[in-house]
Parts: structure tokens; sequence; C-alpha cells
């Protein structure tokens, strides 16, 4: 009988969800992965990573760490890194902490950075300094 690997098995990595451009969801879409849009969603788009193609299509709003944009997007979109395309439309807000808009790429909305939490302020020391009593 062999003795176990020693290695810990790798974690394979896992494929994008793909929802096809002749599919169109009435809802929303939900997922931690990766997710390929080419077709038409109406409705809120909450994942980890968003790939929207040139036929893609949101009306809703957009949630994900990263963003890049093909299609077409009406509706506000919030995420750390955000990239449009040459080819993108975009109608809508965007709060970011990273924005790449390449030429061609539409955008009608505002551009808001996401705010990061002010520093905690240091820390005081405060020292008794009452005069000592004499001893007696």
């Amino acid at each position: 009988m062999p003795a176990p690997s020693s290695n810990p098995a790798k974690a394979k990595p896992r494929a994008a969800s793909l929802l096809s451009e002749n599919l169109t969801v009435e809802g929303n879409v939900l997922s931690d992965g990766e997710v390929q849009i080419d077709g038409v969603v109406r409705g809120d788009v909450r994942v980890g990573k968003l790939s929207l193609g040139e036929t893609g299509h949101v009306e809703g709003q957009i949630f994900s760490d990263s963003v890049e944009i093909r299609g077409r997007v009406i509706g506000a979109i919030t995420a750390k890194q955000v990239r449009l395309l040459g080819t993108a439309y975009v109608d809508g807000d965007i709060t970011h902490e990273q924005l790449a808009m390449e030429t061609g790429a539409f955008f009608q909305g505002r551009s808001l950075k996401f705010q990061r939490p002010a520093a905690p302020a240091a820390a005081s020391v405060m020292t008794d300094v009452s005069p000592m009593a004499p001893k007696a």
C-alpha cells in the first residue's frame, strides 16, 4: 500500500460561470466566484469577479471585487477595481478604488472613490502629575 503523499492536494482553479449570449435572466445573479455575462441580466449582480462581454447587458446594480466591462450597463457599479474597455457603455455611477477606461468607452455618471476609513487618532497618554504629599 503506498504511503500518503506529504504534499497537500492543490485546489483546482474554478471555471467561470457563463451566462451565454442567448440567455436572459429576470432576477438577481449571486456568486462568490467569477462570472462571465454575454447575455442579458435584468436585476442586480453580486459576484466575486465579473466579466461583461460585448454582447452582455446588465440592467441593475453591480457589486463585485473586480469588474471588466465590454458590454452595456444601465445602473450603478460598486467594485474595488473597474475596467471599462473600448466597447463599454455605462450609464450609472461607479464607486471604486481603481478605475481604468480605454479610449472609446462611454461613461455617463459619477466616479466616486471609496472613502478609506480615517486613521485612528494616536492614543493620548495621560499622566497624573499631582504633587506628592510630604511624608510624615
